[in-house]
């Protein structure tokens, strides 16, 4: 028997009825699922100090439990005293069993500790059923050790459906247990 995480196995047995009841599909494969999550963390602050970058990756990868990736400058900005191909943020993308696992700490672990929490902001869809979200401390996740942080950074966190709108989106993530503000 292998691992099937918790989230994993309440979309199959809760969320699939609750949105074949609610919106009319014509077989199970058109119900929405959750495709990918993506972190993405920019540094602004790497341009002068090329460690912020490096403890930016192996902080994601702790959170994550996947190894992160740098991202680079695409352009020459000087303004920003910014050159092309420099490291300048992190990235994961993640998929099945650690998608499951990583939205599930979120939601029941991480979410909570947020100070002054009152639910995610409706806001955050992007027309094309695709779910956005920013946060202003990376220290809510239990895998990140306060004394060892450098500097406290935010973080996007993306989730990528096959939702074809935004309200089949908004019903797949409160059906999973998200909890997004009421109006």
């Amino acid at each position: 028997m292998s691992y099937v995480p918790r989230l994993q196995t309440k979309y199959k047995e809760e969320v699939v009825g609750a949105m074949m009841a609610k919106f009319t599909y014509k077989n199970h494969m058109q119900i929405p699922h959750i495709e990918k999550v993506v972190l993405n963390q920019g540094i602004g602050a790497a341009v002068n100090d090329k460690k912020l970058v490096d403890s930016a990756i192996e902080e994601m990868t702790k959170i994550s439990g996947q190894k992160a990736q740098a991202t680079f400058s695409k352009k020459d900005i000087s303004n920003f005293k910014l050159r092309k191909n420099v490291p300048i943020g992190a990235k994961v993308t993640l998929r099945k069993e650690r998608m499951y696992d990583f939205l599930d700490r979120l939601i029941t672990i991480s979410l909570p500790r947020v100070r002054d929490f009152q639910g995610l902001n409706v806001k955050g869809f992007d027309g094309r059923g695709n779910f956005t979200m920013g946060i202003t401390e990376q220290i809510i996740f239990p895998e990140i050790d306060i004394d060892k942080v450098n500097k406290i950074t935010g973080m996007d966190i993306t989730i990528v459906t096959s939702a074809k709108t935004d309200e089949e989106c908004l019903e797949l993530l409160k059906s999973l247990g998200f909890p997004f503000k009421t109006k």
